[in-house]
């Protein structure tokens, strides 16, 4: 605490503060030669003095807070079995945050802090997906370095999520630009090579003309447009990387099914649909006359590739080229080679056939379809009679893996995911291409290959191509004169892996100890947006599928829960025929509805995603500005659910207002109680007290038995804080004439109101303890009276608190048995199943049904719910 004799002030300058003496501030105007403002601090820990709240004290005491919220940890320790990790997406490091970003990282920071009071080690860490498209396109606009554009955003976006007070673990903070990160991505690219999941081969690529670069299949939309520049993908053959993720398939469908829709929502059913019915196997067969190419095949029966005549390919598949293609006939000048038993088999241009969903190719073999059988004879393809191969469809799969030209289960629209890009800002490939010995993997002990500086970058091309001091190299095999690859990774590549990097970010061994990631995975909640529900996600959990194999994690899913946050929208005013998007200052609000000022045209109002060019975006700072950091925390945080749409209006503002205002009137009325003289009690004073000591009781245990179960169980974090609402209201009612001086359970429930909130807003609830701790008689043995309100436990409902047994009979709600906490904590299935046979409602309508099956819930500490379902009522014989 500062003594009285040294007078602190508080200098605003734009988003910063800084807290100086008096004398101190002497020699600052020595230096500053312009007028500041100068404001008295006059926090209640310091003047004793619990003063009206303003907007201008919560700038004061979230400046005085700032550096005390938050406690370092190493981020060398490896978590013990009590861990707990949240992992937020990492933002592209745009320049500034936005309100999409406060509302994740609050989320996420809200949950840390939580479960942190509930005694577990907390994982929370934060880095940056710095490469990428945007960066590009920026610094080529603004004639700067994609690094020097990066790195200033990185600055400026890290200063706002400190000052939004959100509890990153900054020691295990990764960049994906740098080489000590990007090195083990170009080392895990390798490994994917060494372990035959990634080749290179020509293909009819998507092209978007705008950011001129190849996108992967998961990067355009159903209209056939760019996921990001929103131009129509064009089709264009070149020779590119392709990560073999349909060879985990199988697996990654396996994965979904030890999902909970409780956990996982809706994107289950969106990664099953993208990844589809593994039902069938790829195949991959060279071609004769075409070195390092091969056709991929899939069907469902392995065995017809020992009567397959021909292979049959759409005129729109990359290999009805010109230069394959016979004038005289559809049989193109190639032929593919059959690896079970080395046949030539003719490549044919069919689009009659019917060929696999999504699939271009097709194994003809005229034992398995009519139309195949037709055409083997037009082309006077027969087989042959003394072949007769026993091998089944199990061997013939075998044979294949083992020789990796496939053989594996997956679905026939399901496509490898395309990883080059012709871009400069990404991860160097660690390939280099010779004459003599073909394509070669870098050599290990030569990553990271190095992004160089930029000379000048362009689009079309990666600009590396301008390049030759990087892309002239000598063959790691022969020695001889070589060319390094120019194209870099697909920004996704380094996105896989990050939250396993966070767990060992300094190691110079490895991209990250299997022993750490043994102790940490999975990730307990994951709390990003929508729109990765299948790319991100796919593509990191096929890498935990990889990691799994080579025995580099114990946990093949890597995401135990979801939570898929909703956008925060904007009002918008649109003109109503033109489409033109008007800023608020060009509209008129005076009328019964919105028109626009300079024409009086009607509008079309709407809530829209945020965005610059709609003109209904609100800048994060503005609003802490204005009310504070934890208000606007509050804001984001309350009336909708986490994974709903928030409507972001200024009409919500005053619900959270004066919730805070209501908190710092009880605690004001609270310290004049107890500066109050002591004096007997009257008989109807303990009467008074008893009734209002149940009251309080029964309100700190039902508001705090909603707000646990809203924060852990359901993340509904909108209902925990209307359930802390809940309970102010209820410590508002004092009775006239009522000390609160001789109150047990008041004392208890205001303590508990306050690290209820501590979570969500921390800076105001540390300097509400603060003055709660000073003035409390310390009648209650629930808290640590010397520690913060960050380092308390969370709140506990009392062992003697009734609690709810809700049970439902074939799914009406039938009774609710009231047990207490003690009793409930340890209640079981059957114990519960004979205390609801036991109900008279039970007995009087369904004893005589036999049960068919139960449901059991528990939650403990909380409630619990038992669903049964009895067999029906047999119908009476009407009488005759």
């Amino acid at each position: 605490m500062i003594t009285n004799s040294i007078q602190k002030y508080t200098w605003f300058d734009g988003c910063f503060d800084f807290i100086l003496t008096a004398s101190e501030m002497s020699v600052f105007f020595f230096y500053r030669r312009f007028p500041i403002a100068i404001i008295k601090r006059h926090f209640y820990n310091e003047t004793k003095k619990w003063e009206p709240l303003t907007a201008e004290m919560k700038h004061q005491i979230e400046n005085y807070w700032s550096d005390k919220i938050n406690r370092k940890s190493e981020s060398a320790a490896v978590p013990s079995k009590n861990k707990y990790y949240i992992l937020s997406m990492f933002p592209y490091p745009s320049g500034k945050l936005h309100m999409g970003h406060v509302r994740v990282y609050t989320i996420s920071d809200s949950l840390a802090r939580f479960y942190r009071m509930q005694g577990k080690e907390v994982i929370h860490p934060m880095g940056w997906d710095a490469f990428g498209l945007p960066a590009e396109n920026a610094a080529i606009s603004q004639n700067l370095s994609s690094e020097t554009w990066t790195k200033s955003n990185i600055e400026y976006m890290k200063k706002q999520l400190m000052k939004l007070g959100i509890s990153f673990d900054w020691q295990r903070e990764i960049a994906t630009c740098s080489p000590d990160y990007y090195r083990w991505t170009q080392f895990i690219f390798l490994k994917l090579y060494k372990e035959g999941f990634l080749y290179q081969k020509e293909a009819l690529v998507n092209w978007d003309p705008v950011d001129q670069t190849v996108l992967a299949e998961e990067q355009v939309d159903a209209n056939g447009c760019s996921w990001r520049s929103g131009a129509k993908v064009q089709k264009l053959p070149l020779k590119q990387w392709f990560i073999k993720t349909t060879k985990l398939s199988q697996s990654l469908a396996e994965g979904l099914q030890e999902m909970t829709e409780e956990n996982w929502g809706d994107i289950i059913k969106l990664q099953r649909h993208w990844i589809g019915e593994c039902e069938g196997y790829n195949f991959d067969l060279p071609l004769k006359e075409v070195d390092q190419t091969n056709v991929t095949i899939w069907t469902r029966n392995p065995e017809s590739l020992k009567s397959a005549l021909f292979i049959a390919l759409k005129s729109s598949h990359i290999l009805v080229k010109p230069d394959y293609r016979n004038p005289s006939s559809t049989i193109l000048k190639i032929n593919a080679v059959n690896p079970l038993n080395g046949h030539l088999l003719p490549v044919v241009i069919a689009d009659d056939l019917d060929y696999p969903e999504g699939s271009e190719s097709l194994l003809g073999d005229p034992l398995a379809d009519k139309k195949i059988s037709e055409l083997a004879t037009q082309l006077n393809l027969q087989l042959s009679a003394n072949e007769h191969d026993q091998r089944t469809a199990e061997e013939i799969c075998q044979k294949a893996l083992s020789e990796d030209w496939g053989g594996y289960k997956a679905s026939s629209k399901l496509r490898d995911w395309l990883v080059s890009r012709q871009r400069y800002w990404g991860t160097p490939i660690p390939m280099i291409h010779c004459k003599t010995c073909g394509t070669q993997p870098v050599p290990v002990n030569q990553l990271p290959v190095f992004l160089p500086a930029s000379k000048g970058e362009a689009k079309g091309h990666s600009a590396l191509l301008n390049n030759p001091d990087f892309y002239n190299v000598s063959c790691p095999k022969c020695g001889g004169e070589a060319k390094r690859e120019t194209d870099t990774m697909d920004t996704f590549v380094d996105s896989t892996w990050y939250f396993l990097r966070y767990l060992d970010p300094t190691n110079l061994e490895a991209p990250f100890d299997p022993k750490r990631a043994a102790a940490a995975m999975p990730v307990d909640i994951y709390i990003g947006g929508k729109e990765h529900a299948v790319l991100h996600l796919y593509f990191a959990r096929f890498m935990s599928h990889f990691f799994h194999l080579l025995g580099w994690s114990t946990e093949r899913e890597p995401f135990k829960r979801l939570l898929v946050q909703g956008m925060v929208m904007g009002r918008s005013y649109r003109v109503k025929g033109c489409g033109k998007y008007l800023k608020p200052e060009e509209v008129d609000f005076t009328g019964e509805k919105p028109v626009e000022k300079s024409t009086k045209k009607p509008l079309a109002v709407s809530w829209e995603k945020m965005s610059k060019s709609k003109f209904n975006g609100v800048e994060p700072e503005s609003v802490w500005n204005e009310h504070g950091i934890d208000t606007m925390r509050l804001l984001i945080l309350a009336d909708v659910s986490p994974r709903s749409s928030r409507h972001w209006s200024k009409d919500t503002f005053p619900g959270i207002l004066n919730w805070q205002d209501r908190l710092w009137s009880i605690m004001k009325r609270w310290i004049e109680h107890q500066k109050q003289e002591k004096t007997a009690i009257s008989s109807f004073d303990k009467a008074l007290l008893e009734k209002q000591e149940n009251l309080w009781y029964d309100a700190r245990n039902f508001y705090l038995k909603g707000a646990t179960f809203s924060i852990h169980h359901s993340q509904q974090l909108s209902v925990a804080i209307s359930k802390m609402q809940g309970l102010t209201n209820n410590l508002k009612k004092v009775p006239n004439n009522f000390s609160l001086k001789n109150s047990l359970q008041y004392e208890r429930a205001l303590g508990v109101q306050i690290i209820m909130l501590a979570p969500l807003a921390p800076h105001f609830a540390s300097e509400m303890w603060t003055a709660f701790v000073d003035n409390a008689p310390r009648l209650s043995t629930d808290f640590a009276w010397a520690k913060t309100v960050l380092d308390q436990s969370w709140p506990q409902v009392d062992y003697d608190y009734n609690l709810d047994l809700v049970c439902f009979v074939n799914n009406q709600q039938g009774c609710t048995i009231k047990l207490p906490r003690s009793q409930l904590d340890t209640l079981d299935e059957a114990r519960a199943l004979r205390l609801l046979q036991q109900d008279h409602l039970f007995i009087k309508y369904n004893s005589a049904q036999k049960i068919l099956s139960t449901k059991f819930d528990h939650y403990p500490g909380m409630d619990a719910t038992l669903a049964v379902i009895t067999e029906p009522k047999k119908k009476q014989k009407a009488c005759s």
